[in-house]
């Protein structure tokens, strides 16, 4: 008989248990489960690596390895020709970084303008990023040059298992209702899960339970396009709560409709934490001022490859984990554009920042929000808004996933300071292993391991480098020496399958 995808928690995953209940089960020497960046990025490398694309198998609910990804860029206000917070060499579509993204506009739009900024960076200029486009077009391209499409299986992953007889089983689900799950038996197994949710505090949360107005307060990763139309037709107040980047980046959207569409909204942005100035000691400080603490990618360049990752690599999990808080947290880069257009909402009046903490949010008989702050110095405000929008970034908590708090219960798995799955520095989940097999995992869910910006383009593309590399001394795929590294740069110049 076959199984049903709720008994899926009661099954024994040894080979007779699978035969007893007629589960269809298929070889699969590499199964990745996620199907974004992250799976991307481990897949490129396997195959530059000489596997071959039959032995790796992606476990994906899109196609697409950036669709989430886009989404929420053009849900918090990036447009394509907007430029995201990565440096030049970050190319998760090339793991040399070279060309550079720099290199490669310059060469497109034929001007040596985003050379000159990376010379010149960062004391002279602000650091060069890559438009949004660019890294999109990039990502198509390889995912056509190592044949994506041929290793996606469109379901979702359940639970991973490790097998009584050495390996694991990944139990499947399909997308389309009714059809019956499908287990994968593999020697080898990667995980890049992403973040389990947009993060939902439980001011919105209650207020999206108990209020029919869901298009009042919105999550800054949500679709809502049309708030900023009706503030271009009519004036009105704007509550912005948050400071990270994607805060940053609807501000920077709503002072654009004020500049160039005539509109007339006014915004109250709330900080959880105000910073007024630069914080931190002699040899680790920060920029700061008017709320914001400044840095120009999400950690330090340092922490990817120079002194702090060797600091990170020496540190006990506890003082890596104290580390990693002090380097990361919610930053901004400091872009003069939005340090002019916030500096003249200062001025003019329509820009306030408040620091504190929302109490309430109720919706008024005019259907506005009637919203009450306690500010940090203890006085309640009470004042309407037309819209809320919440800015404070996404749900990273691991217990959300289901397949991940399986690992936990089920599976050896453990936890490490932060709360996050506990990783050796080749990103294999630790207490998983399954006689000569492995189990691993990258991005968000590993923070606070022997590495910083794990959700990062360069932190994604450097655990599938560690991936591989303990691949390669098992025999899996070959080592990415320089004889083999240089010939398969030439195929990637020349868009030829490795």
């Amino acid at each position: 008989m076959a199984v049903a995808v709720e008994d899926v928690g009661s099954l024994s995953f040894g080979e007779q248990s699978l035969t007893d209940t007629e589960v269809t089960v298929i070889d699969a020497p590499i199964v990745t489960v996620g199907g974004g960046l992250g799976s991307f990025a481990v897949a490129d490398f396997l195959r530059i690596s000489g596997v071959p694309k039959s032995d790796i198998r992606v476990i994906a609910p899109l196609s697409i390895p950036y669709a989430t990804f886009a989404e929420r860029a053009a849900a918090s206000q990036l447009g394509a020709l907007d430029r995201l917070r990565s440096d030049s060499m970050s190319r998760i579509d090339n793991i040399w970084g070279w060309p550079s993204y720099a290199l490669s506009e310059a060469l497109a739009e034929r001007t040596v303008a985003p050379l000159l900024k990376v010379l010149t960076e960062p004391l002279m200029s602000e650091f060069f990023t890559p438009h949004v486009q660019t890294v999109l077009a990039g990502i198509d391209r390889e995912a056509r040059r190592i044949g994506w499409d041929d290793m996606v299986v469109t379901a979702w992953a359940q639970v991973v298992r490790r097998r009584t007889e050495g390996g694991y089983f990944v139990l499947t689900r399909p997308i389309v209702p009714g059809g019956q799950p499908v287990v994968y038996r593999t020697n080898y197994v990667h995980l890049a899960l992403g973040y389990p949710s947009m993060r939902s505090l439980p001011d919105f949360t209650e207020f999206r339970r108990c209020c029919d107005a869901p298009g009042r307060m919105i999550n800054a990763y949500e679709v809502h396009e049309e708030v900023y139309d009706q503030l271009v037709q009519s004036p009105g107040r704007v509550l912005l709560r948050g400071s990270g980047i994607a805060a940053c980046r609807i501000l920077e959207r709503l002072i654009d409709d004020r500049e160039r569409r005539g509109a007339s909204t006014e915004i109250v942005h709330l900080f959880r934490h105000y910073v007024d100035g630069a914080a931190g000691s002699l040899f680790f400080r920060r920029r700061g001022g008017h709320g914001f603490a400044y840095q120009p990618f999400s950690f330090p360049k340092a922490a990817g490859g120079g002194q702090l990752r060797a600091r990170m690599l020496a540190l006990p999990a506890d003082e890596r984990a104290r580390l990693v808080m002090r380097m990361g947290g919610t930053t901004t880069p400091r872009r003069r554009r939005w340090q002019r257009q916030l500096a003249g909402g200062r001025r003019e009046g329509w820009y306030q920042a408040r620091s504190g903490a929302l109490l309430d949010v109720k919706l008024s008989p005019g259907q506005r929000l009637a919203a009450k702050l306690r500010t940090d110095d203890g006085t309640d405000l009470e004042f309407d808004v037309d819209f809320m929008i919440d800015a404070t970034g996404l749900e990273d908590d691991i217990r959300l996933h289901t397949l991940l708090v399986d690992l936990l219960l089920s599976g050896g798995a453990r936890i490490n300071a932060l709360g996050k799955l506990d990783v050796a520095a080749t990103f294999e989940v630790c207490g998983t292993r399954s006689g000569s097999s492995r189990l691993y995992a990258s991005g968000a869910a590993t923070l606070g391991g022997q590495l910083a910006p794990v959700d990062s383009f360069w932190g994604l593309t450097h655990a599938a480098l560690e991936i591989c590399d303990d691949l390669a001394s098992q025999g899996v795929c070959e080592f990415l020496g320089g004889m083999r590294s240089i010939s398969q740069w030439w195929r990637w110049i020349r868009n030829l399958e490795p």
